[in-house]
């Protein structure tokens, strides 16, 4: 009976010790992506890092931001170790199969970052280029679905995709406009072109079937965006 007692008291320890903690909230991310998630004197700060506070801030929990590939996301949220992603997610079909989204926070322009003295002038001189990507994005999908004769050279990190362009691996870059923005600031050699390909939404993003989060989640993006604080975001981690 001891024995059966001890053997019960490790079992409870074991699962108590397995379950998530109920005074904290995990956002997932990809801390490559200024200004909506990059590293500031080794910490994870960005636009959605402010917004993801302000979620937490309202439950009254303690927030863990867990730094992956963004490839990885989707999964991080369905297999339950993170509650929530904020991460630049565009809001595409595909996901909306996977996930469930907030209402949208942010707009951006999908452009093109390339060599300053690139020829590409058009969408139509993509055709038979080699162009790189972040894995799982919105313009992975896109450069391998509408660009004709692409190589796509798939990353998992965009300064290893814009390493591709400035050694000549790539002929270009495809990303979001204002991460691109950020790219070129601190590589001059690369250009953001006046080439504009399509506009995304992004939004927050949980598992299926999350409601009571979903629900919170857009309270949250509804107030900031009557406030004006999003915008106001956007420009704190613009301005350096």
């Amino acid at each position: 009976m001891k024995k059966l007692s001890v053997l019960l008291a490790l079992l409870v320890i074991f699962l108590t010790g397995c379950g998530k903690n109920e005074n904290t909230i995990v956002m997932v991310t990809e801390a490559g992506f200024a200004p909506y998630e990059y590293y500031e004197n080794g910490e994870v700060v960005g636009v959605d890092i402010d917004i993801a506070r302000e979620i937490a801030k309202y439950l009254g929990k303690e927030l863990i931001i867990k730094d992956i590939d963004f490839d990885s996301i989707i999964n991080e949220l369905n297999s339950g170790k993170a509650d929530f992603a904020l991460a630049g997610m565009s809001i595409t079909d595909e996901r909306k199969k996977e996930v469930d989204f907030s209402a949208e926070y942010s707009k951006s322009k999908q452009v093109i970052v390339a060599l300053r003295d690139s020829n590409i002038k058009t969408i139509k001189d993509l055709k038979d280029k080699k162009i790189a990507v972040q894995l799982g994005s919105v313009a992975d999908l896109f450069a391998s679905s509408e660009i004709e004769g692409a190589t796509i050279i798939q990353q998992k990190k965009f300064l290893s995709a814009a390493q591709d362009v400035k050694s000549g691996k790539a002929d270009c870059l495809i990303m979001d406009a204002l991460p691109a923005n950020e790219l070129v600031k601190n590589n001059n050699e690369l250009a953001v072109l006046s080439v504009e390909l399509f506009t995304d939404k992004y939004a927050a993003a949980v598992a299926k079937g999350n409601k009571e989060l979903l629900e919170v989640i857009n309270l949250i993006i509804d107030k900031l965006n009557r406030e004006g604080k999003i915008e106001e975001y956007i420009l704190n981690h613009t301005s350096n």
